[in-house]
């Protein structure tokens, strides 16, 4: 094998083993520790690829739950049919709320009446039929190891 030859492949084979450990990384939010958890989702339902999806993961604290400022984590996403991802974060309660940003303002839109205009969801699949769910009915637990959750975007109109 010539010089020029074995160069050529000795510069492929370096390529590809520094390339191994990026194809390798975890995309999730958040900082992967020795002590954090892996909270994954799924968003079903989603109408349309317009715009994207709103992750918002919310401490176990009735004073930030839906707060502007609240948030211990948000995720934006473009819209597909189905929605997935996840966060690390340490054990512990968390809240996740979900809407569709069809129209890309970063906003959840309201109708004049003051419901929602977009499709929205939260943790544990909560009745909304008559205004917000309560923290309660929302929280859920994460352990060490991996917590899965599968929510169903709803849309009133």
């Amino acid at each position: 094998m010539s010089m020029k030859v074995r160069t050529v492949f000795l510069g492929l084979a370096v390529g590809l083993m520094s390339a191994a450990p990026a194809l390798a990384q975890d995309t999730c939010e958040g900082v992967r520790s020795s002590t954090s958890a892996k909270l994954s989702f799924q968003v079903m339902g989603i109408r349309s690829a317009k715009g994207e999806v709103a992750l918002t993961l919310y401490p176990d604290d009735k004073r930030r739950f839906l707060a502007k400022g609240g948030k211990f984590a948000r995720v934006r996403t473009k819209a597909q049919s189905v929605v997935k991802g996840c966060f690390w974060v340490p054990p512990g309660s968390y809240a996740l709320a979900i809407y569709h940003d069809s129209n890309g303002d970063r906003d959840f839109n309201r109708t004049l009446v003051g419901l929602p205009a977009e499709g929205f969801g939260f943790s544990n699949n909560p009745d909304t039929k008559i205004g917000l769910p309560a923290l309660s009915a929302v929280r859920f637990s994460v352990g060490s190891g991996e917590r899965s959750l599968s929510i169903q975007m709803r849309y009133l109109r």
